[in-house]
């Protein structure tokens, strides 16, 4: 007499390796700026959907520190002379 082993149905076997306490990914979109700066910078966001919740305020404080450095940057850049300043005509 032979016994036969039935294999579980495949959404039984899903649904067991499931654990809802893990991290998952939350598949936000992130459109690219066109600054590579930045971009690299919400790049560094998909990090935190491997990390647990407590993990992610290191991810969120980088991303903040590295965006914040990218617009101290864009102020530091020369720009275009300041016009000259103009006086009132004193007669």
């Amino acid at each position: 007499m032979s016994e036969s082993v039935s294999e579980p149905p495949a959404q039984a076997v899903a649904e067991s390796a499931y654990d809802s306490a893990a991290p998952a990914p939350l598949h936000v979109p992130r459109t690219p700026t066109g600054n590579a700066e930045v971009d690299a910078q919400l790049e560094r966001l998909a990090d935190a959907d491997h990390l647990a919740t407590d993990g992610h305020i290191e991810v969120y404080e980088d991303v903040h520190r590295g965006l914040r450095d990218a617009l101290t940057a864009l102020d530091a850049r020369p720009g275009p002379p300041a016009p000259p300043a103009q006086h009132g005509n004193r007669s």
